[in-house]
């Protein structure tokens, strides 16, 4: 028979660590998914809280003396492990800039599909890329490289030790919204080109054949090129992944940077 014996601080001190990875998990991409049962997901924080429980002791003794202290010290664990996961989720939001540019650049703005992985209407090249992105990710392991960030963060950011700086976090915000924008027009770059270069060769050919209807044929023309394009692109996409992964790697190194 096995016996397995814990103090009362051992089992808050586990409940800390577990806060922490549970609002991770329920943030971070491919672990949030919609179409991931709810169940897998607190089954795998708890193993994966069980783990870094393992690891961390022994346990440090937690300074406080009322129940209101201690629910304090579970929102900043909380707090920390969705900022965390959050600086990995923004990143692959530049996915869906990049799809409704193209969209919106071979005429299929208009069309919405529902994307079942996070129960919002999208682009179809924007699902597109998302399903990709997020095969890349499981393909080149990068789903590891996150959890093994997050226990990274407990050696960075012990319970309890998390310090919000405003001021980086702000900051880290504004870099990316920059990178935001350039990475999501690296993705869809080969197809702005061609379109650019279609318009103008359309424009030229309403000037010298006015009694064309370029308005219906452009828009034939659009769908097909666009369409071909993407097709011929889907290679590069592996390129566009690593943008985003590095990107994410840094994300969240200036948030644990921003907390520490």
């Amino acid at each position: 028979m096995i016996q397995y014996s814990f103090s009362a601080s051992d089992l808050e001190y586990f409940l800390l660590i577990l806060t922490r990875v549970s609002c991770f998990v329920f943030v971070a991409p491919f672990f949030s998914m919609q179409n991931t049962p709810r169940r897998v997901r607190v089954v795998l924080s708890v193993f994966v809280a069980a783990l870094l429980y393992q690891t961390l002791t022994p346990a440090p003794v937690l300074e406080y003396d009322t129940v209101m202290e201690y629910a304090i010290i579970v929102l900043r664990e909380a707090t920390t492990g969705l900022l965390i996961g959050f600086s990995t989720t923004i990143c692959t939001s530049i996915v869906s800039l990049a799809g409704s540019i193209a969209d919106m650049e071979v005429g299929l703005s208009m069309v919405q599909a529902m994307d079942p992985t996070t129960k919002q209407q999208t682009t179809i090249t924007g699902a597109y890329y998302q399903y990709m992105i997020m095969m890349l990710m499981i393909v080149s392991g990068m789903y590891r490289y996150i959890l093994g960030a997050l226990a990274d963060t407990f050696t960075l950011i012990p319970v309890n030790g998390a310090k919000f700086s405003a001021a980086n976090l702000t900051q880290t915000m504004i870099t990316f919204l920059g990178d935001y924008v350039i990475i999501g027009f690296r993705i869809i770059l080969p197809i702005f080109c061609v379109m650019l270069m279609l318009n103008a060769i359309l424009g030229i050919l309403a000037r010298v054949s006015p009694q064309m209807n370029m308005f219906a044929v452009g828009m034939q023309l659009k769908i097909l090129v666009g369409l071909s394009v993407l097709f011929l692109t889907s290679n590069l996409l592996s390129g566009a992944a690593d943008f985003i992964f590095e990107e994410m790697k840094e994300m969240m190194t200036s948030f644990v940077g921003g907390m520490t």
